[in-house]
């Protein structure tokens, strides 16, 4: 599967992820990439709402992941950040093998090494216009920008063969 879309603001970002919400199940794994400001906390705030999940969604920056838990019986949002890992054995760590039992995980900044917890996972990239990617981040703000971005989904595995975001 391989879908872009622009997307005009925030709103649009939240409502995109709600939609990708609605064709999650457990065990499946995103991965999602964007500079800071891209929209990726706000992206996640929207696939926790589409999930059922009532819990505040913030970034995981400083923790490294968060677990919400759904309030019934749905599933549930593990919410990982990347940037500060080493590599697979960091992630790893983490066991998140046992939470793709009955929960959704988006690793931010994970890609690279995420690959590793499955065979099929979407790689979500959103992109600001003009944005700096440089590798090197001085500014550590979560802020998500006001602004347009463009997504990118790229589907592997055969989880994602012939499926459509659109």
């Amino acid at each position: 599967m391989n879908y872009s879309a622009q997307l005009p603001d925030l709103a649009a970002t939240e409502n995109f992820a709600l939609a990708v919400a609605n064709q999650l199940q457990a065990g499946d794994v995103i991965i999602l990439t964007g500079e800071l400001g891209a929209g990726k906390t706000t992206f996640t705030q929207g696939l926790a709402r589409g999930l059922g999940i009532t819990a505040a969604i913030t970034s995981p920056t400083f923790v490294l992941a968060r677990h919400h838990t759904h309030p019934a019986d749905g599933l549930n949002l593990v919410h990982v950040d990347a940037y500060r890992m080493s590599g697979e054995d960091e992630l790893a760590s983490l066991d998140l093998e046992t939470a793709l039992e009955d929960s959704v995980v988006v690793v931010e900044w994970g890609r690279g090494t995420a690959e590793a917890l499955t065979d099929a996972y979407l790689d979500i990239e959103l992109q600001r216009p003009g944005a700096v990617t440089d590798e090197l981040v001085t500014d550590f703000s979560d802020d998500d920008v006001e602004e347009s971005r463009t997504v990118l989904v790229t589907g592997y595995g055969p989880r994602w063969e012939g499926s459509s975001l659109a």
